[in-house]
This record gives structure tokens, C-alpha cells and sequence, in this order.
């Protein structure tokens, strides 16, 4: 059995000054080794994106985490390419586990594929990485903050927990990273339930405010739905409705779970498409990798 300490590559979309991502550095540190590469601006909202216009300088910098000078490496461009700039760049060998966050604000259901959080860890899993994407449930207006107001020891809890049990096992087939959220004033206490990703959505794009279509208008975004009435094992129910931790497995295969012959006999007017009841179901997917993961087998 190697002794080599687990070599994890931290990063995250609110740019490295963020204080959830020294949360994260610093919870993680007593699992492995912790190299910090993150944007160096913030870059909510930025998805996979690799812009071309992006200059990948990085300036190694240090700073405090808790009473502890770290060099870190504040990266010009994206989230997803801060994790390539630290496996290409900065990095001598491939890192054990990548871990994305700790986001200010949860990333849940069909919004995820704009979350630069959640992108970062896709771009990580894409390289056949364990990846861990890290957020905290915080009210909107501290979306795009540094707010001290913001409590990440719960966040940075499960990160460390999730994060080691990925160095440690396996996934299976199909999960290429796991998604963590976790609720206002959750304790390492608060239970966590394995989730789907609801297919719903949540955060809705505000109108921008200007006279004329050649004046700046950013749009802006709002929540607008109401948790209770999510499907019951989605990411959406369990963390805004129950209040509990929320954990779901993603894949890099976007693919319909839909019968490709089936669909394909419909298209060619074969058959008609099936009723929703033969619709495959992964409730007991998730319940047997919550066990697994609980299990630590």
C-alpha cells in the first residue's frame, strides 16, 4: 500500500480571494496534500467554459489560512481552466481528487450546467479524476460576496468527508463526480440523503433595466419555486425543503435514459413513445451508493 499523502487540487468559481475556498484548503489539508489553483477574478456563472480570450497568466501568491502561510496560484481564466492550468502547469503528477468550492450559494437542479463550480469538477472528472463539487446554501444577496457573514465549517466538513472517501474507492459505473450542498445552519450533525438533480428550475433571469438595447443590460436572476414541490429524492427537495445535506452523483454522459430503439422506432412512426411508468427509475441506485458510501465499502 502506497504512503504517498493523496495530492488534491483545490479550486472553485468565486475566485481565489473567497473565504469558502480557504475553508475548503483547510479542512482538506488533513486528507492530502492541497495545491490551490482558482481564478483569479470571480467567475460565477462561467459553466465548462474554456474562453479563448483568457490569458492563463498565474501568479503564485501567498496567504494566511488559519495562521498558516500557504503559495497558492491565482489563475487568469475560467474555473475549468484553473483545473487544467494546475494539472499542466503547476502540478508534477496527476492529482488523486479534485474538489471544487466552497461555493457562496447552492447549485441544484437543471441550473447546474451554468455553475462554474460544477464546472470544474466536470472538466476534472472529463480527465478521469475523482471530483467533488463543494456549495453552501446562502441567501441570494451574498451570491457574488466575500461576505464574512457566511458559516463554511459544515460545508468543509462533508467536503472533507466526501472528499476522502473518493480518494479511497471507487465509483460506480456512470458517476464521475459528486455534487455536495449543503443547507443554511447545517452542523456536521445534519443527515445527508443521496439525491437526483431535480429537473426543475429555480433561479429564473431577471429583465436588465435600460431605455435602449445599446445601453449595458446584464441580466440579473431570482429564485421563483417553491421546494415542497420538487420530486421527493431530487437535490431540491432534500436540501430546501427537508433542510438536509444533499449529495447527488453526476455523469458526464448527458444521454436521454430513454430506449435509444424504442425512441427511434417512434421517430421512424413505428410505435407510439412509452407512458412514463416504463420510464427507468434510479431511486435504488442512489439508496445502494448512499449505503456504500455510508458503509465505506
Amino acid at each position: 500500500m502506497s504512503t504517498t499523502k493523496p495530492q488534491i487540487l483545490l479550486t472553485n468559481d468565486d475566485g481565489i480571494r473567497s473565504p469558502g475556498l480557504w475553508a475548503a484548503a483547510a479542512s482538506l489539508s488533513d486528507v492530502g496534500f492541497v495545491t490551490v489553483t482558482a481564478p483569479r477574478d470571480q467567475c460565477t456563472g462561467m459553466g465548462r467554459s474554456l474562453p479563448n480570450t483568457s490569458d492563463g497568466i498565474i501568479r503564485e501568491e501567498r496567504v494566511q489560512v488559519n495562521g498558516q502561510e500557504w503559495s497558492v496560484f491565482a489563475v487568469g481564466g475560467s474555473p475549468a481552466q484553473a483545473v487544467l492550468h494546475g494539472i499542466y502547469d503547476v502540478l508534477k503528477r496527476k492529482p488523486d481528487l479534485v474538489v471544487s468550492g466552497i461555493n457562496y450559494g447552492e447549485n441544484v437542479a437543471s441550473g447546474v450546467t451554468i455553475s462554474g463550480t460544477v464546472g470544474a469538477a466536470l472538466e476534472a472528472a472529463s480527465l478521469g479524476i475523482p471530483a467533488l463539487a463543494v456549495s453552501q446554501q446562502t441567501s441570494h444577496d451574498l451570491h457574488l460576496t466575500y461576505s464574512s457573514d457566511v458559516d463554511f465549517s459544515a460545508a468543509a466538513f462533508f467536503a472533507r468527508k466526501f472528499g476522502e472517501w473518493l480518494i479511497q474507492h471507487d465509483t460506480p459505473d456512470d458517476v464521475d463526480l459528486l455534487k455536495l450542498d449543503v443547507p443554511l445552519g447545517a452542523t456536521p450533525e445534519t443527515a445527508w440523503k443521496m439525491t437526483r438533480l431535480s429537473r426543475r428550475r429555480v433561479y429564473w433571469p431577471t429583465r436588465p433595466e435600460r431605455v435602449a438595447l445599446s445601453d449595458v443590460g446584464r441580466m440579473g436572476y431570482y429564485f421563483n419555486y417553491d421546494p415542497a414541490k420538487a420530486e421527493p429524492d431530487s437535490d431540491v427537495y432534500v436540501l430546501l425543503h427537508e433542510g438536509l445535506v444533499s449529495l447527488s452523483p453526476m455523469s458526464l454522459d448527458l444521454t436521454s435514459r430513454t430506449d435509444p430503439y424504442r425512441l427511434t422506432q417512434v421517430i421512424n412512426g413505428e410505435r407510439s413513445y412509452p407512458g412514463s411508468a416504463e420510464k427507468p427509475k434510479l431511486a435504488p441506485q442512489l439508496e445502494e451508493l448512499q449505503a456504500a458510501i455510508n458503509n465505506k465499502r
